[in-house]
């Protein structure tokens, strides 16, 4: 476990999350960093099926926000979000007292809510997937529930991000929710998904994936794990929602407030990830080939699609499906609103009542055939192979500055020259660099500038590094070209 004080000199520029974490490594001298601390398991660690060596992660704000409305009688912000998303540094869980309380504090949440399902069968599947996220399971349930857990969490502007790990069990969890037009729906995710996520992967037998070694062998179960992601998010978007429409008489703006979601779940050799909107996963891998001096080459793989109206076949599948609807792209945005078409929240682009529930131009016109913005993710299962280095989490203001190549580039010729360095924090601060170039700014003047001001130059940056495995081969790589 890691923490890091140090922040760019201006209060308003200061790094909002720098958090880091080092996985014991007992037969790995190399790895001895003098500004991580080992925090040893009680029984013995799997190392056979460790899953990451280290992570780093860091953030930048820009947009000035507002607090937190009064969604869910406020305990979204009072209650929920300081049991899970408050350390900016990893800390220990060491029982599930932690999750009795997130539990606890998710039902007082809910209980306030009069839902009024339409069918018994609607009631039924409510009924049933609320129960789940609102128990507190048992150890023997889930590897997600393990007892020697590290959390770390952070906000910066209108982003939030989450990293929870087990050693134990050799599994990690990181998300990046990227909130627009308001915090609350990446505060509502930070608060409630990791565990509405841990009910639904609860149902798996996670044994299956430690037995089967057939080649592909495995791919129902990997459907399975990627279909709960899929279905938590699925739970949270209606729950989220009900919350909008009890509040929109009083605060209409919470129907354009939206987030996109970005989830990494690593287990031993495979990597899970979700994505919607435009937030990116970059796999740094090692090239087959060789540069002209014999090193092996890192090259940049993107493992995530961006849903965006500039992604041609997103473009194309949003006009598909709305073929009676000759506005349903304008000035390069989804009904003239939004540039990402697929995203958590964002009800008004959804629903007519939510639509309606906005007055003047903030309204959309002509909503013939809504939903325009999708929920539906994109998943992905990656098997991590010995070629597989590191890989990098990010919002998309990180890649308004960085190609995916400069973005691999620039982590791995860190790593080289610093090894016990952040290499999330570095990249934010290269792009804070980048940003006041751009702009015609030092560093300190760009710094100055306060948030909110400060968006027309970057918008906020979340990263997130992590390295995979124990297999350290960087000495040996040239970056990619």
């Amino acid at each position: 476990m890691m923490m890091h004080g140090e922040t760019l000199n201006s209060s308003e520029g200061e790094i909002k999350v720098s958090f880091g974490y080092h996985c014991n490594c007992e037969n790995d001298s190399s790895w001895d960093r003098p500004n991580y601390i080992d925090i040893p398991s009680s029984g013995g660690l799997r190392r056979a099926n460790s899953s990451f060596s280290c992570l780093s992660g860091a953030a930048l704000s820009a947009n000035a926000t507002l607090a937190n409305t009064n969604i869910g009688n406020g305990l979204i912000a009072s209650e929920i979000l300081p049991t899970l998303d408050s350390p900016n540094s990893f800390r220990r869980i060491p029982s599930l007292t932690k999750m009795d309380l997130l539990s606890s504090s998710l039902q007082s949440s809910m209980s306030i809510l009069s839902y009024s399902p339409s069918s018994p069968s609607e009631a039924l599947d409510y009924d049933s997937f609320s129960l789940k996220s609102m128990s507190a399971p048992s150890r023997s349930e889930s590897f997600l529930n393990a007892m020697e857990l590290q959390i770390a969490g952070g906000a910066a502007g209108e982003d939030r991000v989450q990293a929870v790990c087990s050693e134990e069990n050799g599994w990690l969890f990181c998300a990046i929710y990227d909130g627009f037009n308001g915090r609350d729906a990446a505060d509502f995710l930070a608060g409630t998904l990791y565990e509405t996520i841990t009910s639904h992967l609860n149902l798996l037998d996670w044994d299956l994936d430690q037995d089967l070694s057939t080649e592909n062998g495995d791919m129902p179960f990997k459907q399975s794990v990627l279909s709960s992601l899929q279905h938590a998010v699925d739970q949270a978007e209606t729950e989220f929602l009900h919350m909008v429409e009890q509040e929109m008489d009083d605060r209409p703006d919470l129907v354009s407030i939206g987030s996109c979601v970005l989830l990494a779940l690593l287990h031993g050799k495979n990597l899970y990830l979700l994505n919607l909107g435009d937030s990116r996963a970059v796999l740094a891998t090692y090239d087959q080939r060789t540069d002209t001096k014999g090193k092996e080459r890192l090259r940049a793989v993107q493992l995530t699609e961006s849903h965006t109206v500039d992604n041609e076949d997103e473009r194309i599948r949003v006009l598909s499906e709305h073929p009676d609807d000759p506005s349903t792209l304008v000035a390069g945005k989804v009904k003239g609103k939004l540039k990402v078409t697929r995203a958590f929240g964002v009800g008004y682009l959804k629903t007519k009542d939510m639509n309606d529930a906005l007055m003047g131009i903030l309204r959309v016109r002509n909503l013939i055939s809504p939903p325009y913005v999708s929920v539906q993710p994109s998943l992905v299962a990656h098997e991590v192979s010995d070629s597989d280095h590191f890989v990098v989490l990010g919002s998309d203001g990180l890649f308004d500055f960085f190609s995916n190549d400069e973005v691999v580039n620039l982590v791995h010729s860190y790593a080289l020259s610093n090894p016990s360095g952040d290499p999330a924090k570095f990249l934010v601060e290269q792009l804070a660099a980048r940003a006041a170039d751009s702009a015609g700014f030092s560093m300190e003047e760009l710094m100055s500038i306060p948030a909110g001001r400060r968006r027309k130059y970057h918008d906020d940056v979340t990263v997130i590094v992590i390295f995979l495995g124990t297999n350290k081969r960087t000495s040996k790589a040239s970056t990619c070209l």
